[in-house]
């Protein structure tokens, strides 16, 4: 099972990202016949891992919190984080992409700012 917030997690997208990737190369037509096979099992693998990340970001079904993360010597204690409830996921995902989007094509408006080049406009 996927967690409803694993968006919210960067810890989350690295799993998941890695096993989709893992997944790809696993099953490209180019590939060893034996390769899905090891993709299953690492699969099992990286199920293991995915509970262990749930249970350090504290996302659930019904509430999310922020990942909390030990603080070293010397280090400012992080700000206390709260639960919040978890509402509506299917709107939460989108906003996250739309607002991601944007903010990816920002950094690329900015880059080509940086240039001298102003980005090619959409037709």
């Amino acid at each position: 099972m996927i967690p409803p917030y694993w968006h919210r997690h960067p810890e989350l997208v690295w799993e998941l990202s890695a096993l989709h990737l893992h997944w790809l190369c696993a099953y490209d037509p180019n590939q060893n016949g034996s390769a899905p096979l090891g993709w299953h099992r690492d699969f099992a693998d990286v199920r293991l891992r995915l509970r262990d990340w749930v249970a350090t970001s504290g996302t659930r079904l019904d509430r999310d919190r922020p990942t909390r993360q030990a603080t070293w010597p010397g280090e400012e204690a992080p700000t206390p984080s709260e639960e919040s409830m978890i509402t509506d996921r299917e709107a939460d995902f989108v906003e996250f992409v739309v607002d991601d989007v944007q903010r990816r094509q920002a950094a690329e408006d900015e880059f080509y700012r940086s240039l001298g080049n102003p980005p090619l406009e959409e037709s």
